[in-house]
């Protein structure tokens, strides 16, 4: 795991908002109804678990996220402070088997509300056949999969994600009973929301020319496959794994064959392969984000806007119309 990627400055901010959390939680009061803002101190492990825990939630939750703005969310390290705060929060949102370090302290806390999203949908391994599209991740590095070996990048599938929204509605419910239809109604605006994102993409990928776009890290099989697309990925599920040199060789072949106009890379990861394999090909770059978290250079403020923009980018770089 490259914990030389990690940011000591966003590490240490986690720390305080934890230990934060840690003070109200634990001084007494061990529900929401008992806190003086009266709110559901809730974790979500990294940031699309914090956008639909707060777009459920709304005014009845205060969200903390794990995984600070420019992390990478597989190589997350919790200080021995965030493990012990976990133990102090009404509700923790995760994704089992994508954060180890998350799923080792959670084990620890204690925490009796707990949705882990993994277990809400069917998870899939990308690099195999299915549904009859390939879904190439090139070499895959282990440690960031979930335990069975799948993609955890469900989020990137509008059609799932709105499936744990459902589940989380159920957790948050749970925790506090008392705001139960406030939970109910959040839910059932944002899968409408996430429904008509999936009708942008059913409906803007329609006329296209290619299949096939070429991207740095193996993050979107789920969405290949929701909308009949060929992701052949540079790196595995593993944003920082090396391609070999066959493999580069494979995608030379691959981009003439499908006529492959554009090599996408993301903002956390390094977008240096990706921009070498676009110049030796003599085609376009263009960011597709993985959504693990947003930043300054996010193409959008939240979940739905980037993922608008992905769909942007994606119509471009297949020819659709």
């Amino acid at each position: 795991m490259n914990v030389s990627r990690l940011i000591p400055a966003a590490a240490v901010s986690g720390a305080v908002a934890l230990g934060m959390v840690l003070l109200s939680a634990c001084s007494g009061s061990p529900t929401a109804a008992d806190r003086s803002d009266g709110k559901l101190d809730v974790v979500a492990s990294f940031y699309p678990l914090q956008y639909l825990t707060q777009q459920i939630g709304g005014d009845h939750v205060s969200v903390t996220d794990l995984t600070k703005p420019g992390v990478e969310p597989h190589d997350l390290e919790l200080s021995p402070k965030q493990t012990v705060a976990l133990s102090g929060v009404d509700a923790i949102v995760y994704l089992k088997g994508l954060q180890p370090a998350v799923d080792e302290a959670i084990k620890q806390s204690g925490v009796r509300h707990t949705a882990d999203a993994a277990s809400m949908v069917t998870l899939e391994k990308h690099g195999t056949e299915v549904d009859g599209h390939h879904h190439t991740t090139g070499n895959n590095d282990s440690h960031s999969q979930t335990e069975a070996g799948a993609d955890p990048h469900v989020w990137l599938d509008p059609v799932r994600f709105a499936r744990i929204a459902q589940g989380v509605n159920k957790t948050l419910a749970a925790a506090d009973p008392a705001h139960r239809a406030d939970y109910q109604k959040n839910t059932d605006a944002l899968v409408k929301k996430l429904d008509a994102l999936n009708k942008q993409y059913t409906d803007g990928l329609k006329n296209r020319t290619s299949d096939t776009f070429i991207t740095t890290h193996a993050a979107f099989g789920y969405l290949a496959e929701r909308y009949g697309l060929t992701e052949e990925a540079i790196s595995g599920i593993d944003p920082e794994s090396e391609p070999s040199i066959s493999r580069m060789r494979d995608l030379h072949t691959l981009a003439a064959e499908h006529h492959v106009s554009t090599v996408f890379f993301e903002t956390i990861a390094d977008p240096d392969t990706a921009k070498t394999l676009a110049g030796d090909l003599h085609v376009k770059t263009d960011v597709l984000d993985p959504l693990e978290g947003i930043t300054g250079k996010s193409k959008g403020d939240d979940y739905i806007e980037v993922m608008q923009s992905n769909l942007v980018a994606l119509q471009k770089a297949l020819g659709a119309k």
